[in-house]
């Protein structure tokens, strides 16, 4: 974390790189590592709480090993999104916000991933798939 938090000039500005490299190496981010990543950059609890909430790339719940997020803004919606969130969920049997009893798969449904020109987009942990379609969704979840 001094690696990270030194290529900064103002220690508080590795907040996000911060906490996607504890994310890596928990899974998740607790409660427990928000209040020490304040301490650390010696900052409010509540603004590291904020930033772990508006960013939907970090989890404050543990998450399956492959965590699908389907964009569900306009441009997605009007291309399918909603059908495809649904495929998912009758695939899966979970429900977005739900992880699948062995803990491969989880799914959330999100705002803007910024890729509308792949409308409907999804994002399988840190990869997007755009265009997506229901042989898509079968590839990542049999690979």
């Amino acid at each position: 974390m001094d690696k990270i938090a030194g290529q900064y000039e103002v220690k508080r500005a590795a907040l996000l790189p911060l906490l996607r490299f504890v994310q890596q190496k928990h899974g998740w981010i607790t409660p427990e590592i928000e209040q020490n990543m304040a301490e650390y950059l010696e900052m409010p609890l509540v603004q590291v709480h904020e930033v772990v909430c508006f960013y939907h790339l970090l989890n404050q719940h543990k998450k399956g090993h492959c965590h699908l997020s389907v964009c569900q803004t306009t441009a997605c919606s009007l291309r399918g999104a909603d059908e495809m969130i649904q495929y998912i969920s009758d695939k899966l049997k979970i429900r977005p916000g739900e992880t699948t009893a062995d803990g491969r798969f989880s799914l959330s449904v999100v705002e803007c991933l910024g890729a509308c020109d792949q409308a409907p987009v999804m994002q399988c942990n840190e990869e997007y798939v755009g265009l997506l379609d229901k042989k898509k969704i079968d590839k990542i979840v049999d690979r």
